[in-house]
């Protein structure tokens, strides 16, 4: 059986790089998704594909919608979501995707340091699982998936 995690929120660490070697070295089928993470190409897509929009608002907002496409469909096919949320930035993309994903009934599991217990206490309180480092994120998977995330055995002929 194929599980997918998709990995939402911050984009300034390689938590999800983390994350993904973690479950190949448990050797967990466990495919991981998400957003467009190089951050000049995701503001830049709306522009890039449909041109100027006459205001810095409307690029935004064209853009927004291109990534959304890609968000919202990986989301809705997701079997977990894991939302990571950093100290240093807001990540008000990762709030959405948090809600998204409890709109959608997804497993939700959130991953950020101790000091950002207070203001993530509502998204918290509404997740199945908190988390402090990708690690726990992976034991997390494992302990869930690893009867049907495994692997099949090669055949041999």
């Amino acid at each position: 059986m194929q599980i997918t995690a998709y990995l939402a929120g911050d984009i300034h660490s390689d938590w999800r790089g983390e994350i993904a070697a973690g479950l190949r070295e448990a050797g967990l089928a466990i495919r991981t998704v998400g957003a467009v993470t190089d951050h000049d190409a995701s503001d830049a897509c709306g522009t890039d594909i449909l041109g100027e929009q006459g205001s810095r608002f409307h690029d935004d907002q064209a853009g927004a919608g291109v990534n959304a496409v890609r968000t919202r469909a990986l989301l809705a096919r997701s079997d977990v979501v894991v939302v990571r949320f950093a100290a240093k930035f807001g990540e008000y993309n990762g709030a959405l995707d948090a809600g998204r994903a409890l709109a959608l009934g997804k497993p939700l599991i959130t991953l950020h340091p101790q000091e950002l217990d207070h203001a993530l206490k509502e998204v918290d309180r509404v997740a199945l699982a908190v988390a402090r480092s990708p690690d726990q994120v992976v034991a997390i998977l494992r302990y869930a998936f690893a009867d049907v995330a495994t692997p099949a055995p090669m055949e041999v002929s």
